[in-house]
């Protein structure tokens, strides 16, 4: 792109001090979370916006970081820009920002907010208004007036023009259409301030935040108590591609809508075999309900102290979230089971109604117990109040629901199921012969065997065909 005079009105330095201004002067947008790029471009804004700032190395410095972070996020976007890179990565925060303006209006049916948040709101928005007419061609010209140069020098023509920036090749949007008019509406408006009441619309509807950006998340520990990391990617498993437990996963899609309805709901033990789709069966409701605002958070069990904390960031969030623990189960000398027990019931504080906590397990008693621990011979002196501390812990789940491995017919029927989902084109006497055989040679009767043999099959058949056709 042939970098050239700014189109808008008003002389370059004015434009890039107005922006500098706008951008400090933010009360509520962008303040709560860092954001990378627009803490670059405070950065950037910083080192032009006055004529005395530093010099045009720190300059060409900030503007090419600047242009790196923008373009990690633009060149792998999905679906066409609004406007360039940057107006498209600024809409695009903006009706995901984590604020308070936002968070009120996402508790709301309509998107209300008091008059102050309002009127706040609105002036936020004319400030980021002139960060959106941000053109690439405004610091070229500073950079040459710094160096005093008539014409672009080599430090100038250094300067990449963000709006040359491409996102993938014929990706689907990542926009939903509601979005897509919303940024349309911001980028067509004269004053921002006036779509005040439709941004507070969209976020009642869609939420706001990291909640809004993604379905899943993990907990991480860091030295200051944790985080929320956001999933980019979740299994995408469906219920439909689960076959066999029928009866059992209606009781979970029963309990799970009820908590969508803000019904009371238990929390719930998935127990059984190994490889019957009990961690496959709580990753495909959140692909069924995440639409109607389920969201999943998966914690490990040395995690569980950290729940305090992670529940004061979920209480009070227009989302329903299942906490996910997998493969819970405790050894002897292990004792977060207690942190557990407060959650599910007996704690100070109580759950919030938004929460409730899914756990999957291969042993119905999730703490090891031995013999030494009814008898007293481990020297413990009420040794029945110690086997009934650890029972107690199952018992906590107000459901337990039981998978168990199928028999042959079973585990042929799963595969019959899956071979008819996946288009897998063998004949029925040869799938069921080379099912059989993978069962023995692999881990027995399984759903989750089957899935595997499946894939097997499927990778077969495409090599069959690639070398028929050759």
């Amino acid at each position: 792109m042939l970098l050239s005079e700014p189109t808008h009105q008003g002389s370059v330095p004015e434009r890039l001090s107005e922006a500098h201004r706008s951008l400090r002067s933010l009360t509520f947008f962008f303040t709560e979370e860092t954001d990378p790029v627009l803490a670059a471009l405070g950065r950037l804004l910083a080192a032009f916006a006055s004529e005395a700032a530093a010099d045009p190395e720190q300059a060409v410095a900030a503007y090419r970081q600047f242009l790196r972070l923008l373009a990690d996020a633009a060149e792998f976007h999905a679906g066409e820009f609004v406007g360039d890179a940057w107006r498209d990565y600024l809409l695009e925060r903006l009706l995901a920002d984590e604020n308070t303006f936002a968070r009120k209006a996402a508790l709301s049916q309509d998107g209300s907010v008091s008059p102050a948040l309002r009127a706040a709101a609105i002036q936020d928005l004319r400030h980021l208004q002139v960060l959106f007419a941000l053109e690439s061609s405004l610091f070229v010209v500073a950079l040459a007036r710094r160096t005093r140069r008539a014409v672009p020098g080599k430090e100038e023509a250094c300067l990449v023009a963000w709006e040359d920036l491409r996102p993938l090749a014929d990706a689907p949007s990542c926009h939903t259409p509601a979005e897509a008019r919303l940024m349309a509406a911001f980028a067509a408006a004269a004053d921002w301030g006036e779509l005040v009441d439709e941004l507070a619309r969209h976020y009642a509807q869609a939420g706001c935040g990291l909640f809004h950006r993604y379905r899943a998340f993990r907990w991480v520990s860091d030295p200051d108590g944790g985080h929320l990391e956001g999933v980019a990617h979740p299994d995408p498993v469906s219920l439909d591609d689960l076959i066999g437990y029928e009866a059992e996963r209606r009781i979970l899609l029963r309990n799970t809508e009820h908590f969508l309805a803000g019904f009371p709901a238990n929390n719930v033990l998935l127990y059984g075999d190994r490889g019957t789709g009990k961690s496959s069966t709580v990753k495909a409701l959140l692909n069924a309900y995440a639409d109607r605002g389920l969201r999943l958070v998966e914690v490990q069990k040395h995690q569980f102290d950290a729940f305090p904390r992670l529940l004061a960031l979920l209480r009070g969030r227009r989302e329903r979230f299942i906490l996910y623990v997998d493969d819970l189960s405790f050894e002897q000398n292990e004792t977060y089971y207690k942190e557990l027990k407060a959650v599910l019931e007996g704690g100070l504080e109580a759950r919030p109604e938004n929460v409730v906590l899914y756990a999957t397990s291969n042993r119905r008693h999730l703490i090891t117990e031995r013999f030494a621990d009814r008898d007293g011979s481990n020297g413990e002196i009420h040794a029945r109040d110690a086997a009934q501390e650890k029972l107690s812990l199952s018992d906590r789940f107000g459901i337990t629901v039981t998978f168990l491995s199928p028999d042959q017919e079973g585990y042929l029927s799963i595969v019959a199921g899956l071979a008819d989902r996946l288009g897998l084109q063998w004949p029925r006497e040869v799938l069921r012969q080379r099912a059989l055989q993978w069962a023995g040679r692999q881990n027995g009767w399984s759903g989750r065997t089957a899935r595997q043999f499946l894939e097997f099959a499927l990778g077969e058949e495409a090599a069959e065909r690639r070398s028929g056709g050759a």
